[in-house]
């Protein structure tokens, strides 16, 4: 059996909706431009043809992937007992030794998003804050060297100055 794979209900929703887009919107499209493309003829020459053939089979892909993925995620919508404790989908603010205050929020490996702040579960910051509470000390190993941080805020809830 395989590992559980977590995800929040937005990610879920974001998943499902790309796959609906990609099967109902993209691929019908992308399926006439080819019926196209083939009507005009010669197909070992037609770059339409060969483009749309390729596009396809990338969009057919990535379909089975995400039927596939969404069969074994577990949706994670429920607020942990403890709130004061970093657990999956809490969102944390950081203080870095010698660095500016940092806020991530820890989520599925299929949602991670850096611009965002969005941290997978299983990246090394995200192992090193699970478990930790306001006022701990983190030691962060990365192969760019070792961060120290002090956890200042955990919450299960955007915070109101992130939005």
């Amino acid at each position: 059996m395989s590992e559980k794979v977590y995800i929040t209900p937005q990610g879920a929703s974001n998943l499902r909706a790309e796959l609906q887009y990609l099967w109902r919107d993209k691929r019908p499209k992308i399926t006439q431009q080819v019926s196209a493309a083939a009507a005009l003829g010669d197909r070992s020459e037609n770059a339409d043809y060969i483009y749309g053939k390729r596009l396809l089979r990338e969009i057919d892909r990535r379909v089975r992937f995400l039927e596939k993925r969404l069969d074994v995620l577990e949706v994670v919508d429920r607020t942990p007992q403890d709130t004061e404790k970093i657990f999956f989908g809490a969102w944390v603010r950081l203080q870095p030794d010698n660095d500016d205050l940092m806020t991530l929020r820890i989520v599925g490996e299929d949602e991670f998003d850096l611009a965002q702040g969005w941290i997978s579960l299983n990246s090394p910051v995200a192992r090193a804050l699970l478990g930790k509470r306001v006022g701990d000390d983190v030691v962060i190993d990365r192969p760019a060297g070792k961060i120290f941080a002090e956890v200042l805020d955990v919450s299960y809830e955007r915070f109101l100055d992130e939005q």
